[in-house]
């Protein structure tokens, strides 16, 4: 990280009539010098996708780290910073193989961390290569399965290195959840309405998170109809009556809302994602606090 430098230069003039030197206050003058703190290099493990692209342009903005690698399958060859649409190339070529690049990073000193969008299936192994570098991981992979998640766990507290895996980036999901919880003692009933332009993730993982967080509290929720087969009631996630109707809408934002009612009033939450960008300052923050870690954290919530 670069460290401020400044100088302080006198001013001296002299006056035409007595022929006088005289020295004023004075001018300051400062320029940014190399410090003896490296940037965090990250490496983006599916850099091609569309929010491994937000991440490079996010990375390559944010202070005290840099796009050190990009990872893909598609676009091998390619200029990373090209394919951001970036003004300027960065001089980094898209390769498809995760161990060269991490054993090219792992040669020069300073922090490192990886990103991982890939898919669950995939993602324990990513995880294990990146430990043998010496390098932390941030995880954004949907669907990730419970069991991966507590292998990792278990690898993760052998070998006293950080991962922190995150069902959501978006600090304004994590904002409607806390509500939520709060709200849940004072409700008798609940239910979540969800859209988003294909029906390939659901239930989706907010929605899920959230029956989760809300259940296991004493709280029975829609015990009117706790136990009707009608399929338009949507569907129960938990056991303690929790709803969830899922709505197929191309055109809209990704959005979750979340209503609780009792007798005489309604309470309504709602998150709307517009853009892949209301992910990035989840993914900084998650980059700069997951060099810290010598275990697995779950949830980008433990860290705000």
């Amino acid at each position: 990280m670069a460290a401020l430098s400044c100088h302080s230069h006198p001013i001296s003039y002299t006056t035409s009539l007595q022929n006088v030197k005289k020295i004023v206050a004075p001018s300051i003058s400062c320029s940014m010098q190399p410090g003896g703190q490296s940037n965090i290099k990250v490496i983006v493990n599916g850099a091609a996708k569309e929010i491994g692209r937000a991440a490079v342009v996010a990375v390559t903005k944010a202070r005290g780290m840099e796009v050190a690698g990009a990872v893909d399958s598609y676009l091998v060859g390619e200029d990373i910073g090209k394919v951001c649409d970036m003004e300027e190339a960065l001089e980094i070529p898209i390769m498809n193989d995760l161990t060269m690049v991490l054993g090219s990073i792992s040669q020069s000193k300073g922090m490192a961390v990886v990103v991982d969008f890939t898919d669950p299936t995939t993602v324990y192994d990513n995880v294990k290569q990146a430990t043998a570098f010496g390098m932390n991981s941030v995880v954004y992979v949907p669907r990730i399965k419970q069991d991966t998640v507590m292998a990792l766990s278990s690898f993760c507290e052998k070998a006293s290195m950080g991962c922190l895996v995150a069902p959501t980036l978006s600090i304004g999901s994590i904002l409607l959840q806390q509500a939520a919880i709060s709200a849940s003692f004072h409700y008798n009933n609940v239910e979540i309405v969800e859209s988003r332009a294909n029906a390939a993730d659901f239930p989706t993982q907010d929605a899920i998170q959230i029956a989760n967080n809300i259940s296991n509290i004493g709280q029975l929720y829609n015990r009117q109809d706790i136990s009707t087969e009608v399929q338009a009631r949507g569907q129960v996630l938990g056991e303690d009556g929790v709803r969830v109707h899922s709505l197929v809408v191309p055109g809209l934002p990704s959005s979750t809302t979340v209503y609780f009612s009792r007798p005489g009033e309604v309470y309504t939450i709602k998150h709307d994602i517009t853009d892949v960008q209301s992910l990035m300052p989840g993914l900084i923050l998650a980059i700069r606090r997951v060099v810290r870690f010598k275990n697995l954290v779950f949830g980008l919530e433990k860290l705000l």
